[in-house]
């Protein structure tokens, strides 16, 4: 039984979408505060976080950046507005996904759905381990090294990667990479894999910044750099 830890401070919307996940065979921790999140999610272990954005005393941004400073849980990140502040902030700070309020219960259990089927490895018939340059990526054991130290990866940034070295040099459009990575089928909003691909050329650029291993199709989409 997936088990969903959601954040959310409005008791309405609580007790709403914790019935629903319930319904759909979810076993949840609910809670209304930052604070109490943080605390529930070291003793509950979710496989998922919902997490509402504007949140009373700690903020949803500041819990999204600890949960995921201190471990790789996906995060749904649900905000009131669809605002491109919010959705892109909330997404730097290390969100895997987003919903936008008020919450529609299928739409809910679609993401979690999906973001839950994301731990399947992309690209049948590569090597168990591969090298590109000083980036070494270990597809079974899903252990990324970076000049041999490791690159701790959220599961969106994971799966993204996966994806994009599977294929070295194929150029990806943004459309086809929301698809693959975050499984919308539908015209999505490429701000998740903007924010992801950003995310992921901190974690393994030089210090300068400069990309070494997604580099951008100006007008397109991204491709990884062949080795």
């Amino acid at each position: 039984m997936p088990r969903v830890l959601l954040i959310e401070d409005d008791p309405a919307v609580r007790e709403g979408v914790q019935l629903a996940l319930r319904r759909q065979g979810h076993d949840v921790a609910a809670v209304a505060t930052g604070e109490e999140g943080l605390e529930r999610l070291w003793s509950f272990r979710p496989d998922v976080v919902v997490l509402d954005l504007m949140l009373p005393g700690m903020s949803g941004l500041d819990v999204c950046r600890r949960i995921r400073s201190g471990g790789q849980v996906p995060i749904i990140m649900a905000t009131a507005r669809g605002d491109d502040v919010d959705v892109i902030v909330g997404l730097e700070a290390g969100a895997d996904d987003y919903v936008v309020k008020p919450v529609q219960a299928r739409v809910l259990e679609a993401r979690i759905r999906a973001v839950l089927r994301r731990i399947g490895v992309p690209g049948t018939g590569t090597p168990r381990v591969e090298t590109h340059g000083e980036l070494t990526i270990d597809r079974a054991g899903l252990d990324i090294t970076l000049r041999g130290e490791p690159v701790a990866l959220a599961l969106s940034e994971m799966r993204l990667l996966l994806t994009l070295s599977a294929s070295p040099g194929q150029v990806f459009s943004r459309q086809q990479l929301l698809e693959a990575v975050w499984e919308h089928s539908y015209h999505g909003d490429i701000r998740l894999v903007d924010a992801c691909v950003k995310r992921l050329r901190l974690k393994m650029s030089e210090p300068s910044g400069a990309p070494l291993y997604i580099l951008t199709v100006r007008g397109f989409g991204y491709r990884f750099r062949a080795a």
